[in-house]
């Protein structure tokens, strides 16, 4: 799926916010394709069956990373979506300032149809692929 199918906005960032930060990321590619890539035999995918991470690319572009989810059972991509650093490290800030490390991830397809996910880990890895902890969302107790 292309990475310009995705548009990435951020909320609940603000240092004044109350609500845990959100990714939205709406789709505008072909009918169903991100539908299809969000169920499984099982159904719709939940918040436990996706992996969020992001690394950074050394490319000096301004959108210099890839946001992208997985599925965590069969390690396909659902998507990836070129997103600026300074967005993530905003999200991954606002979630960690809260009692509950946490955010919300809502994916939009197509047709307007909106699915929301609470989620608690954002894995960043840098240009070589080494996971960034300081950089990461990721709660204690929780060993990777």
């Amino acid at each position: 799926m292309r990475r310009d199918y995705f548009d990435i906005d951020v909320s609940g960032t603000e240092e004044s916010s109350t609500d845990d930060p959100v990714i939205a990321i709406a789709f505008d590619g072909p009918d169903e394709l991100l539908s299809d890539r969000l169920t499984s035999d099982g159904g719709t995918l939940d918040a436990g069956e996706l992996d969020v991470t992001y690394r950074t690319r050394a490319d000096g572009s301004e959108a210099a990373g890839v946001l992208s989810i997985a599925n965590r059972h069969n390690g396909e991509y659902v998507l990836e979506a070129n997103v600026a650093p300074s967005v993530v490290e905003s999200v991954v800030a606002a979630a960690s300032d809260g009692e509950d490390t946490r955010y919300r991830l809502r994916l939009t397809d197509g047709d307007g149809k909106s699915t929301v996910y609470t989620k608690e880990i954002l894995l960043v890895y840098d240009e070589s692929g080494s996971l960034s902890r300081g950089r990461s969302l990721i709660p204690g107790g929780v060993e990777l």
